[in-house]
């Protein structure tokens, strides 16, 4: 039984990768030294792999920025503005990620989305209508061959056909089908010359399988792996799937000729009774995901085994491994010095769950297993988890009724009041919370935290920083305004400090997009509020100006998806919990005198279910309702707004619509304002601000830019319901992008205004 991980975190320990990545960005080190330090990053991770006794290590797992941006690079489908900077090969892929503006060329970078349902964003492939699929590219067969001459047999990792030609955007006439043969033919030059390089096996992830098919999506891709095997020579090919099951193609997929087939146990609600009822076929071996690739807990031996055990008396050939790529957990647990050793246990990141696979691989075959030391440990640590419970939190959540989800007057009534009482122009200028985290920033938060300056001074530091970022935002003419986040180092984390209930690491880092990291905090027991968090500063930064500051919360939701949460209390309970503590939060609020506040849900999409049957009664019920519960106190003057980005809306816009905030700011710049003609179509009664700029880019939008989409979206969305804002928070660009940005947006706005 061999041991298979899909793909392994690419970041670095310590996040070596952002950090020599953002130095060649500045210009500080060349391409070479960029290329040489992802090689050692690489080889690092390949011994890591060995050494615990993989035997199939993934290679081109690794990437810059993303591996859908490498995959498009690969196969030649690089759009033509990107094409015409003439920049070297490394700056165009960058131009694609992250926008270019120099003495080139200026052009946007290309639209970000979440990863199916992870906090993973993808760059999305742009298909024009002379896009020439081929396979241009080297990444693959060079890091293979890296891997190769260190000792190291890797099995490539490439996302498959399907997968990109579903997710990529279509910008001429052409459709998917188009591209089909063009598509074949490059993936078939790819098996040939891995083959020839003596590659043994070859891994195509297929996500897009786990996710509803119409007939369509299964005759397409019948069509191209029917072709496409033909063409495998000596090499072996796995289909892998995850974040789920592969209900509506099962028998497609193990009637092709495939050598083996990746499949999910741990999301996959439907996988075993799917092999249980159709059987697996003899000759091919399938690689059994039971090792979780996105949650931080020990796995438990027990369970698994009985999992493998049931396989085992209808599959004859049976590799274990995650059930996803190892990219959506941190590096390893052993950085947690500061953490009890008993709690630490609890834990497996990346490299414990190597461990993990590799302890299964001996279990599975000691019929004497109950008695190994290595079961009796890992039984041991499952029956000792520490999780606190709080009674006074269960009981409050028993006592809520209906009324505690519905705020009155109704919407249109509050617009009314909230427009007499906050006297706002039309199209309302604003930003989405955070200002640019500067050195002085961190410093201030890093030495507080070091114990070299006192609580008052930290304090002191802030006020200091508010008043300039209150003055800054009045000079500029935003209308309504924000205190910067400045003692925030994660709107998420930042939330679990003040909690009960979390825990937090120090190097538990993972890739959200590029060179951006999060640690997402670990909820270890009920959580509840236990003194106000964000009251005093917000109600300082109100007392310096007479416009309205927003009082900047982040909502129950995203505070859990954003989490790792724990897996004995369901995540209804957990989001409730954290509503009533926010809810707590927003009244004291507003007794304060903050008359606007915004309660961030930017991960409402990220855990839907990728079956549509699944999207009410397992997640959007409560989701919406922890929203709602958070809200639905406050006066009726009260303005409350809130924030989502760089996901795929549309099909959702009733249930956003449900929440009942008074307006609701999307990233829209990236996806060139796709979602104001479904937010027209579907009749949206939230006042609404899409974003007009791409916060995720360094590049500066010019005030004609801004004016350009704000006349775009009046075409579809009256001005009383319009906002004007960036994509998303400023808290990762810097102060030379952020203020001409902004005086562009206000300026534009103006004059938009004027013209009304």
């Amino acid at each position: 039984m061999e041991v298979s991980v899909i793909g392994y975190p690419r970041i670095g320990a310590f996040r070596e990768l952002k950090f020599c990545t953002e130095d060649y960005f500045k210009g500080s080190i060349s391409e070479k030294q960029l290329k040489e330090n992802a090689g050692k990053l690489r080889s690092v991770q390949w011994k890591m792999q060995a050494h615990n006794g993989i035997d199939l290590i993934p290679s081109n797992d690794f990437s810059f920025y993303d591996g859908m941006l490498d995959t498009a690079v690969l196969l030649s489908a690089v759009p033509n503005r990107y094409q015409a900077l003439n920049l070297d090969g490394l700056d165009t892929y960058f131009a694609m990620a992250r926008g270019y503006q120099g003495e080139k060329g200026d052009v946007k970078a290309l639209s970000m989305r979440k990863w199916f349902n992870t906090n993973y964003h993808y760059i999305v492939p742009e298909m024009e209508d002379n896009t020439f699929i081929r396979l241009s590219g080297s990444k693959p067969f060079d890091e293979f061959l890296e891997a190769k001459a260190q000792g190291i047999l890797t099995k490539p990792v490439v996302i498959g056909p399907l997968t990109f030609l579903k997710l990529a955007k279509y910008k001429g006439k052409k459709q998917p089908a188009d591209y089909v043969d063009e598509m074949i033919r490059a993936y078939a030059d790819l098996l040939a010359r891995m083959d020839k390089l003596g590659a043994k096996w070859l891994q195509l992830d297929e996500p897009i399988l786990a996710t509803d098919l119409e007939k369509p999506d299964i005759v397409l891709f019948n069509h191209i792996y029917s072709l496409l095997l033909s063409h495998k020579g000596h090499l072996n090919i796995l289909l892998q799937t995850y974040f789920g099951d592969i209900r509506d193609c099962y028998t497609d997929v193990t009637s092709l000729s495939f050598d083996g087939i990746g499949l999910d146990f741990v999301e996959g609600k439907e996988t075993s009774s799917l092999i249980a009822n159709n059987g697996f076929p003899k000759e091919k071996i399938l690689f059994a995901g039971i090792v979780n690739g996105k949650n931080i807990w020990r796995n438990n031996y027990e369970k698994t085994l009985q999992t493998l055990f049931d396989l085992q008396k209808s599959v004859d050939q049976i590799a274990i491994g995650t059930s996803c790529s190892l990219l959506h957990v941190p590096y390893t647990v052993k950085a947690e010095k500061q953490l009890d050793e008993k709690i630490r246990n609890a834990f497996a990141f990346a490299q414990e769950k190597l461990k993990e696979l590799s302890d299964l691989k001996i279990l599975i075959k000691d019929s004497t297993f109950a008695q190994n030391p290595i079961f009796l440990t890992n039984t041991k640590l499952h029956g000792e988890t520490g999780h606190k419970f709080e009674k006074s939190v269960r009981q409050r959540i028993c006592e809520l009724n209906e009324t505690d989800f519905i705020r009155t007057p109704a919407f249109e009534k509050r617009a009314a009041l909230q427009e007499d009482a906050l006297k706002l122009p039309l199209l309302p200028t604003t930003t989405i919370g955070s200002f640019p985290q500067t050195k002085e920033v961190k410093t201030n938060r890093s030495r507080f935290k070091k114990g070299e300056i006192t609580a008052e001074q930290y304090r002191e530091n802030l006020r200091s920083m508010i008043t300039a970022c209150i003055s800054l935002q009045e000079k500029l003419g935003l209308d309504v305004l924000v205190h910067g986040e400045y003692e925030r180092g994660d709107m998420v984390e930042y939330f679990g400090e003040n909690l009960s209930g979390f825990l937090f690491t120090t190097q538990a880092w993972v890739q959200s997009y590029g060179t951006r990291c999060v640690k997402p905090p670990i909820i270890w027991g009920d959580v509840k509020r236990t003194a106000p968090i964000s009251v005093e500063i917000s109600r300082y930064a109100q007392s310096l100006t007479h416009k309205p500051v927003k009082g900047m919360l982040t909502g129950p939701v995203t505070i859990l998806n954003w989490s790792f949460p724990r897996e004995d209390v369901s995540p209804k309970e957990i989001a409730l919990q954290i509503a009533l503590a926010i809810r707590d939060e927003v009244l004291d609020l507003e007794a304060a005198g903050l008359r606007i506040i915004q309660v961030d849900e930017a991960a409402l999409k990220e855990k839907l279910p990728l079956r549509k049957s699944d999207w009410h009664t397992e997640y959007l019920d409560w989701a919406i309702s922890a929203f709602r519960l958070v809200h639905s106190g406050v006066k009726a003057v009260t303005q409350i707004h809130t924030h989502m980005c760089y996901s795929e809306f549309q099909d959702i816009l009733e249930d956003i619509d449900a929440m009942d905030a008074d307006v609701i700011s999307f990233e829209a710049s990236r996806s060139n304002l796709a979602i104001v003609d479904a937010l027209q179509k579907s009749g949206f009664k939230t006042a609404v601000g899409p974003g007009v700029y791409d916060i995720h880019s360094p590049r500066i939008p010019s005030k004609e830019e801004i004016i350009s989409a704000i006349e775009s979206i009046l075409q579809k969305i009256k001005p009383q319901k319009l906002w004007i804002n960036p994509d998303c928070g400023l808290k990762t660009r810097g102060e030379g992008e952020t203020i001409p940005s902004l005086k562009n947006l206000v300026e534009a706005a103006i004059t938009v205004r004027k013209q009304l």
